[in-house]
């Protein structure tokens, strides 16, 4: 929910492909925002892929799904943006579930090779909007390939006095602008979601169902 609400404070249009797109929210949710975007969804979990299916339909929204591995799949296209929430934890504590495995850990979409690949196919103007382990800032700034710039960064902390959690980043293809560092989003305040995060799962608005 942070990183769409993320993206959507630009101005998403054109070709638009997610990476990892999970049961398909963030990318049916800045379709729904901006909807006269091309939306292309690459996810290598089949079961998840159907998910994307089932919630395009309830959502009677439209987009191309890709039920491929991101980093072996050949496009044939290139792209305005990308947005993905991807795999970006590192360790040896696994799930034995291998759905939930897969979306989580690094080794299923290594940042090197992800990013390389995010850049060939992006546009000459294009954008890479993500989000990745905040511990991890150095790596993203040594890996993400040139032309890619960082222009914009937020970073979320679970509590106002914890350390962040998550960063939210903007790059773009031949930016000349210098990075605007936003400020912290905090996820609760107390027991509760803060303002700011009440403020942006309403605006989400999203149901859960059972299948």
């Amino acid at each position: 929910m942070f990183l769409y609400d993320f993206a959507t404070k630009f101005n998403i249009k054109g070709d638009v492909l997610e990476v990892g797109g999970g049961c398909g929210v963030l990318g049916l949710l800045i379709k729904r925002d901006f909807p006269k975007i091309n939306l292309t969804i690459v996810e290598k979990q089949k079961i998840m892929s159907e998910f994307i299916l089932k919630n395009l339909k309830e959502n009677n929204l439209e987009a191309e799904v890709i039920n491929a591995d991101f980093l072996e799949y050949k496009f044939n296209k290139k792209y305005d943006y990308i947005i993905s929430n991807p795999p970006f934890y590192k360790g040896t504590l696994k799930s034995e579930n291998e759905i939930i495995k897969t979306a989580r850990y690094e080794e299923f979409l290594p940042m090197n090779k992800f990013f390389k690949k995010v850049n060939n196919l992006l546009k000459e103007r294009g954008e890479f909007i993500f989000c990745y382990d905040a511990k991890r800032i150095d790596e993203i700034v040594l890996n993400l390939p040139k032309p890619l710039k960082i222009t914009d960064i937020r970073f979320m902390h679970p509590r106002i006095n914890k350390n962040a959690t998550l960063v939210l980043i903007r790059a773009k293809r031949h930016a000349r602008s210098m990075v605007s560092v936003c400020s912290p989003l905090i996820g609760f305040e107390g027991e509760n979601y803060s303002a700011e995060a009440s403020e942006i799962y309403k605006k989400a608005d999203t149901k859960s169902m059972k299948i």
